[in-house]
């Protein structure tokens, strides 16, 4: 077997047991929260018929060991439960809630590859001039800022003062499409710290790669500045960012449950913490799940980006 394919297995084995993990600590964390979860189903004022009616929905009567492998179980068949609430399986708010999740997604990282490689070959063109520090000042400022203040900024700003754009989702529809400047605030406070953070690793990398031998040897033959930059200099900026631009759809996923929330949209984030305030156990159990098996499959990626572009340290790993 190849270095490449026994690296590959290990990993493919560390990522199983990775959801493995999230699946138990998942169920651990939900078993742990306080109080007495039929009887906070059963509303304020609770009869023993209703309350005894939810414990045997949920099994809470059997040993905790035995739910466990019934709902992993389950979860092996494609069956998330059913909501506690409404009656409605989870994969149903799945299939509710992914629309909207994706389209901010997708849109997020559609803009986010071609602003932040900008912004980044801008600062290194201009290193150490006006540009350069606007760049590099402004993006700090701005990581440094939590989503949801920076939402509630824009908001301000771009809704209430200048009546520009909507400040939430409501009464625009459950389809963001059908009315794109819906999707401007929340699209801008998901950019915000990834372009800024990947800008200046790009930047990093191109300051690095200007001042290579073979940039130098290159305009020594006469090649243009702009091919020198373009062809030969970015493709060598671009390798420490990508493991981190692989990460950012990590990150995206908790990103997008605070700005989903904040902006009232449908989507996964706004059904988890709706869940989260109804007390549906399955329902978060199974969203819980949802995110934590895309993030460890998310961290895989990266690592075989990473592995991609510098394989003897993918290999050390």
């Amino acid at each position: 077997m190849s270095d490449r394919r026994a690296w590959l297995v290990r990993r493919l084995s560390v990522g199983v047991l990775q959801i493995a993990g999230v699946l138990a600590l998942v169920f651990l964390l939900t078993e742990a929260l306080p109080g007495d979860a039929a009887v906070a189903l059963a509303g304020d004022h609770p009869d023993p018929e209703r309350i005894a009616r939810i414990r045997e929905t949920m099994n809470l009567d059997e040993p905790a060991a035995e739910r466990l492998a019934q709902w992993a179980a389950g979860l092996l068949t494609g069956d998330l439960g059913t909501s506690l609430v409404s009656g409605r399986p989870v994969t149903g708010y799945l299939t509710a809630g992914l629309g909207p999740t994706l389209v901010l997604a997708a849109l997020t990282m559609a803009l986010l590859v071609p602003v932040a490689v900008g912004l980044g070959v801008l600062a290194a063109r201009r290193e150490g001039g006006r540009t350069d520090r606007l760049i590099s000042t402004a993006t700090l400022a701005v990581y440094a800022v939590p989503e949801f203040a920076l939402g509630v900024l824009l908001v301000v700003v771009f809704a209430l003062q200048l009546g520009r754009l909507p400040p939430t989702a409501v009464g625009h529809g459950s389809d963001p499409l059908a009315e794109p400047a819906v999707l401007v605030l929340p699209v801008l406070v998901l950019l915000a710290r990834p372009v800024c953070s990947i800008s200046r690793l790009v930047r990093a990398g191109m300051i690095d790669a200007l001042a290579a031998p073979y940039s130098a040897q290159a305009r020594r033959y006469g090649v243009p500045a702009g091919r020198v930059r373009w062809a030969h200099a970015l493709p060598n900026a671009l390798a420490p960012a990508a493991q981190q631009l692989a990460r950012t759809l990590d990150w995206l996923l908790g990103g997008v449950i605070v700005v989903e929330t904040l902006f009232v949209i449908q989507g996964l984030g706004t059904i988890l913490m709706d869940a989260v305030a109804a007390r549906d156990i399955p329902v978060i159990q199974g969203l819980a799940v949802v995110f934590g098996t895309l993030t460890v499959l998310l961290n895989l990626g990266a690592d075989l980006v990473a592995r991609h572009f510098a394989p003897r340290t993918g290999a050390a790993a």
